[in-house]
């Protein structure tokens, strides 16, 4: 999906994400000219490595969306220590930071949070479940955070899959109506569906 008018570039029909479901697909967009300069995305390995393969100078913005719900999830809905507690309203702020200033503060709070915790999460035993949660969040941003904010330094960059993801649903719900269709014909109302997304006028790629 085009960030700017939220028009669908290009499409293929596949059962599940990975690195060889997409790599050729990104090969073809290549080829046909699609250089993006920013792709904002989950946090999909085997995808971005896809992409980092064919588009090794694009950016990619790491949906903040993902982030917050990934990290909140593994912390759950009460966490047990307050390490998760302050880890957890750290991330509920994700969400507000819209300058500069605030993703310096964000960073400066995260890294304060591990200095604050160090000795707490060494002696919390590694086989409980408030550990590996931890663990699991800690892991998640620190690999997050140089990919975090890229649309605070040019506004066409979208913060989050929210218009995509979005598309998805409806495309989901959609399909849900037709569960009769075959393959194929899935296949020719995805086609169709995006066409009438986009508007006639637009071509896809």
């Amino acid at each position: 999906m085009n960030g700017l008018d939220q028009k669908i570039i290009s499409y293929i029909y596949t059962k599940k994400e990975g690195y060889y479901n997409v790599i050729n697909w990104f090969k073809e967009l290549k080829s046909k000219g699609l250089n993006p300069a920013y792709i904002t995305m989950d946090g999909e390995i085997s995808v971005t490595r896809a992409i980092r393969s064919v588009w090794p100078k694009v950016k990619i913005q790491r949906c903040l969306w993902h982030i917050k719900r990934e990290g909140m999830r593994w912390l759950r809905t009460n966490p047990k220590t307050q390490a998760g507690k302050d880890l957890k309203f750290l991330l509920y702020k994700l969400s507000f930071v819209k300058s500069l200033s605030e993703r310096d503060l964000f960073i400066n709070s995260f890294n304060s949070w591990l200095l604050k915790h160090k000795d707490f999460l060494k002696l919390l035993p590694k086989d409980i479940v408030a550990f590996k949660d931890l663990k699991r969040t800690i892991t998640l941003i620190k690999n997050a955070i140089p990919d975090m904010f890229y649309h605070l330094e040019d506004s066409k960059v979208h913060s989050t899959t929210n218009a995509l993801e979005g598309f998805h649903s409806r495309l989901k719900a959609d399909y849900r109506r037709h569960r009769g269709l075959t393959t194929n014909n899935r296949i020719k109302y995805l086609g169709w569906y995006c066409y009438f997304q986009n508007g006639s006028k637009t071509n896809i790629l």
